[in-house]
């Protein structure tokens, strides 16, 4: 195959593409492969890309549509059989099994499935049923699958997903890693002394924060109640949840209400990739009580900024942070065990340091961007040599 790869990538949402992945489809085109990106793009998006991608706007719900269920395959099996892709790369679990239904009816052969998780395993009833269903047959119609991590790995064996051949893992585990250059690239002290009087909050506050969607999933009620318990004898502890609202799986109205009307709790919205990090250096402490997990890239970034970390012992987290060394890890759905890890490493600085310095030097071993994006070339390069007439 004289010409270069095809490579088409999709996922749901923009937000997932540029968390996620942007950066390895850029370096991929770098080494030689044409790119085309598909989603359903916020304002922007396809201004920040097109210099090294073809980016097509495909307009597709997060929650459960029966139109799109017929509409999407449908659409993309017209666009993958007019542009005659070699590779679709898919995450999140629509787009992704959108995409697996079109390539196979566009005859692409090469279907690969990067899966970040598995939704379905948080859902109860009727719902988990419907997502185990939808997850079996995205796996089934895919030809070969990333797993995140190697516990998201046989946990997708174990549940009978997919064969043990099928399903394999990059690395340690991970999607792009954690851009350390970005994390030393600012004045931290600077950086959060302006974000704290921009949020109104004290210079020597101390700090719980959050990064991610702002839904059920992530631990969100747990998380304020713990806090809750915290604050009785600390008035300096603050909570600050950057990110977005997720009303497709939505915290009760009632915690929310509760938090809105906590004058230590700050809702900053959702903030550029690029301002993350700063928004981090304000943080005394990352708390990330989620219930399920891909690989927990938030974790590594906090590493990245030398932050210690609590979060829970899911597959995923328990993967990137060592309990006790790098991080504290918690039994999840749990506020009570929250609240104590909160209030231990609140009340221990130099625990607080220990973890800080253990998780800089584990990121720098692991997840320094550059040496996640090299195996992920090397996988795909390892894909696409097997594609027919290589």
């Amino acid at each position: 195959m004289n010409r270069k790869v095809k490579i088409c990538a999709l996922s749901t949402i923009s937000k997932t593409m540029d968390w996620f992945i942007v950066d390895n489809m850029r370096n991929l085109s770098k080494n030689g492969y044409d790119v085309t990106l598909i989603c359903n793009m916020d304002d922007g998006f396809a201004e920040r890309n097109s210099d090294y991608a073809q980016c097509i706007d495909l307009k597709m719900s997060r929650g459960i549509s029966v139109s799109d269920l017929f509409r999407i395959p449908l659409k993309l099996r017209h666009i993958f059989k007019e542009n005659k892709f070699d590779i679709i790369y898919y995450m999140t679990p629509n787009a992704a099994f959108y995409a697996s239904i079109g390539g196979i009816l566009a005859g692409i052969h090469t279907r690969v499935y990067c899966q970040a998780g598995l939704r379905y395993v948080s859902a109860s009833g009727g719902k988990r049923v419907i997502f185990k269903m939808i997850e079996k047959m995205t796996c089934a119609f895919s030809i070969t699958i990333r797993a995140v991590s190697l516990m998201n790995r046989q946990l997708a064996i174990d549940e009978g997903l997919c064969s043990g051949d099928k399903i394999s893992v990059v690395g340690i585990g991970g999607t792009v890693g954690v851009e350390l250059s970005a994390c030393d690239s600012f004045d931290h002290q600077k950086k959060r002394k302006a974000l704290r009087e921009k949020y109104g909050i004290a210079k020597d506050a101390f700090v719980y924060g959050y990064v991610g969607r702002i839904n059920r999933d992530k631990g969100i009620s747990e998380l304020i109640e713990a806090f809750e318990k915290v604050q009785i004898n600390r008035e300096n502890a603050w909570l600050v949840l950057v990110g977005m609202v997720d009303d497709t799986n939505a915290v009760p109205t009632e915690m929310m209400d509760r938090a809105r009307r906590n004058h230590n709790i700050v809702f900053t919205g959702n903030v550029p990739p690029e301002d993350v990090y700063k928004h981090m250096a304000m943080f005394d402490v990352l708390t990330h009580p989620t219930y399920r997990e891909g690989f927990g890239k938030v974790l590594q970034e906090a590493m990245g900024m030398s932050l210690p970390i609590i979060s829970t012992n899911v597959p995923g987290p328990s993967e990137v942070v060592e309990n006790g060394i790098s991080g504290i890890l918690v039994e999840a759905k749990n506020p009570e065990a929250l609240a104590e890890a909160m209030i231990e490493v609140y009340s221990n600085e130099a625990l607080r340091v220990s973890l800080a310095n253990a998780g800089r030097k584990r990121a720098e071993k692991y997840f320094d961007r550059p040496i996640m994006l090299n195996n992920l070339l090397l996988d795909m390069n390892s894909i696409a040599s097997s594609i027919k007439g290589e």
